[in-house]
């Protein structure tokens, strides 16, 4: 029965997951069509609000369609509470769960991740701190635009 219920599950959670990845994407697409400043202006207005909602509610209704049930103690802190939020290890699902708890901040990300063909387009939207690999100066770069972010009174969301 259990192999039954499996290959009759696996199947329906892909299309649901593979239809969410859709709707994040044409969201993320939509948000960020003919976005002035492309990545070096903060996202302002409707096309904040529409990825910090959307793509935070298809987030965890994708978790949930994978199996897993997030039950939050406590309260996020705000932007003017916490501009940084640290989360960690970094190495699991765990950081797409709290990215989709705290509201969509933006990430550090590795600049190669841009160009993946869905995930590129969602990922821009988050307006990431973009880190390069062959750039010797990338670590200072990466901390000069935290410390910038942070300090900006708002205007970029949370980092993580």
């Amino acid at each position: 029965q259990t192999v039954l219920q499996g290959i009759i599950l696996l199947p329906l959670r892909l299309i649901c997951i593979i239809f969410l990845l859709l709707l994040a994407w044409l969201s993320a697409s939509i948000a960020t069509f003919c976005q002035p400043g492309r990545g070096f202006l903060p996202l302002e207005g409707w096309r904040r609000r529409m990825i910090q909602s959307t793509l935070s509610g298809l987030t965890h209704t994708a978790f949930f369609v994978m199996g897993f049930q997030v039950k939050v103690k406590g309260k996020v802190a705000s932007l003017p509470e916490a501009p940084i939020l640290v989360a960690a290890p970094h190495s699991s699902f765990f950081d797409g769960i709290v990215c989709a708890l705290t509201g969509m901040p933006s990430i550090v990300s590795r600049a190669e991740n841009l160009s993946a063909p869905v995930f590129g387009t969602i990922l821009r939207s988050l307006q990431p701190v973009v880190v390069s690999r062959q750039d010797h100066d990338s670590r200072k770069n990466t901390v000069a635009e935290i410390t910038r972010r942070a300090q900006s009174r708002g205007q970029w969301p949370q980092v993580i």
